[in-house]
């Protein structure tokens, strides 16, 4: 078992500031970043263990676990809990999707400002308007290019040291050119980095590359309309980022029907123990060990047998 000491849990660690420069590092050094989707702090837990230095809270997955669609329900409230609870579990460079701001122009800034104070490193704006859809979906409908160029200059005028980052939906709805246009249009606004969302093939993900000269993040979503493509492909054809926003909640979704399922139908879960994670996994994750010794009123935990051991 890992051993723990509490100068390693959050509680007894300075608060998380000035990440954003790492994701400018990164850029500059032509560092490809794979950020891991992750919705709550022990999927970013996870994440880290497997190796991953950046992270991504996506809206769609946020919203999916609260038992929600991804329209726009999401309260600004509920997003900065959940980016404070991920950035103090892991101390990682987050990326937050901000979707269209929470508003307009003061709600943005609004909004960089309360996930600055939590420690995020970047925030991703994108240009839909309210009810927003998955960017994958059909039936998107966008503010105009000089509506998002306004809301990134608010942004950039609020941050200290947040990176932003702009998300176009203009290819399904306006094609690629137009899409290029306003990506063009949110750099000298402002944005430190473009998103463009739900290519097609890699012929638009290259033709996207070639006309903007800004760091450019790509969206590798399952079920959607792009297709499978890996980070050594994305960073081949000139990108500096990619996201996998939703996978570990799908993952993780269908493995807890399946286990219900089993449970309901057999009355045991005998048969499936051997495909959980053990308890002492999951105290050597979350650091149990450390904050139990912050308290030397709490008795130091000595695991029984049936425990299980450490695998990390």
């Amino acid at each position: 078992m890992a051993q723990q000491n509490e100068a390693q849990v959050w509680l007894a660690q300075p608060a998380v500031r000035d990440l954003g420069a790492w994701f400018e590092q990164q850029w500059a050094q032509k560092k490809f970043i794979s950020m891991a989707g992750v919705y709550n702090p022990l999927s970013a837990l996870l994440a880290q263990q497997a190796g991953f230095k950046a992270l991504y809270l996506s809206g769609g997955a946020l919203t999916a676990s609260l038992g929600l669609p991804d329209l726009g329900l999401l309260t600004m409230e509920e997003l900065v809990y959940q980016a404070r609870s991920i950035v103090r579990a892991t101390r990682l460079p987050l990326l937050v999707d901000g979707d269209t701001g929470y508003g307009e122009a003061l709600n943005t800034m609004r909004l960089v400002r309360e996930l600055e104070e939590v420690g995020v490193a970047a925030i991703q704006l994108e240009d839909q308007v309210l009810p927003k859809k998955c960017g994958h979906l059909n039936g998107k409908q966008l503010v105009s290019p000089q509506e998002m160029a306004e809301k990134i200059a608010a942004a950039a005028q609020a941050r200290t040291d947040c990176r932003i980052i702009a998300r176009t939906d203009a290819v399904a709805t306006e094609g690629l050119e137009a899409a290029i246009q306003r990506a063009q249009q949110y750099i000298a606004a402002g944005a430190d980095a473009i998103f463009p969302e739900a290519l097609t093939d890699a012929e638009q993900f290259k033709a996207f590359a070639q006309a903007i000269d800004a760091p450019l993040l790509a969206n590798m979503t399952e079920f959607g309309r792009t297709p499978q493509t890996s980070a050594q492909e994305f960073e081949q054809m000139g990108y500096a980022m990619a996201i996998w926003p939703v996978s570990s909640l799908r993952i993780a979704a269908q493995a807890m029907a399946d286990f219900y399922q089993a449970l309901h139908d057999t009355g045991t879960a005998e048969h499936e123990v051997k495909k959980m994670q053990t308890r002492a996994d999951l105290y050597d994750l979350i650091k149990y060990y450390g904050y139990e010794a912050l308290d030397h009123s709490i008795q130091k935990t000595v695991l029984p047998p049936e425990a299980g051991h450490c695998r990390y």
